[in-house]
């Protein structure tokens, strides 16, 4: 069984947003075109968001005297602060009106405690807490996972991380992502990472192309 995991499109990642990634708007139409697959390439459709407190650590503005982009110590662990984003119940924290959301079976809500940021679909960034991901594909029969959406260089790349570890099959759809690229190069070398890991890179091409040639 195959999964496609659709990470965190949501208003505040697109351009407009409170933590826009560039061009972050141009995966939409193509994660589009891949939920269309369900019933033939793909089984399950799993979406993620980001359901972050206002009270959240990884924000700059609950930290005196700090600014995006700083790395500080968060409940034992490094932490980049980011501007506030994807507060629970805010229009920020909704996916994209543009993305189909009638082929998703599942939504994981992820950074929910204020005290650790989660930018992987599976667990917290200390490995403390899952969210239950892995045990609902688990459930479903997956072991083949296709990773998409933003950004490439944090919540993708560590989503298709865990995957990996988890012992599924895993590949990042590198057209149907975009980073936030903070130091230039950081795309790039999140993509490597990911290979290293043992993560298929491939084109939404080769999964469609796949499905029309049967």
């Amino acid at each position: 069984m195959t999964a496609l995991i659709i990470v965190d499109v949501q208003n505040d990642f697109v351009p407009g947003g409170a933590l826009a990634v560039r061009e972050g708007d141009a995966v939409v139409p193509v994660i589009n075109a891949l939920q269309k697959l369900k019933g033939r390439r793909v089984d399950v459709v799993v979406a993620t968001q980001d359901w972050h407190p206002r009270d959240h650590g990884s924000f700059a503005a609950n930290h005196l005297g700090t600014k995006v982009g700083q790395v500080i110590d968060l409940a034992g662990l490094r932490q980049v602060l980011w501007p506030v984003h994807c507060v629970q119940e805010t229009p920020g924290a909704e996916f994209v009106p543009s993305l189909d959301r009638s082929q998703i079976d599942h939504v994981v809500r992820k950074g929910t405690d204020p005290a650790i940021d989660s930018y992987s679909g599976f667990f917290d960034n200390g490995h403390r807490k899952a969210t239950g991901l892995d045990a609902y594909l688990k459930q479903r029969g997956v072991n083949d996972v296709y990773v998409c959406g933003l950004a490439t260089d944090y919540c993708v790349k560590f989503t298709a991380l865990d995957a990996r570890q988890l012992g599924h099959e895993t590949h990042l759809i590198e057209d149907a992502s975009r980073g936030v690229e903070l130091k230039p190069g950081d795309v790039k070398a999140a993509v490597e990472e990911m290979r290293r890991a043992g993560v298929g890179v491939i084109s939404s091409e080769k999964l469609l192309s796949s499905s029309t040639n049967g």
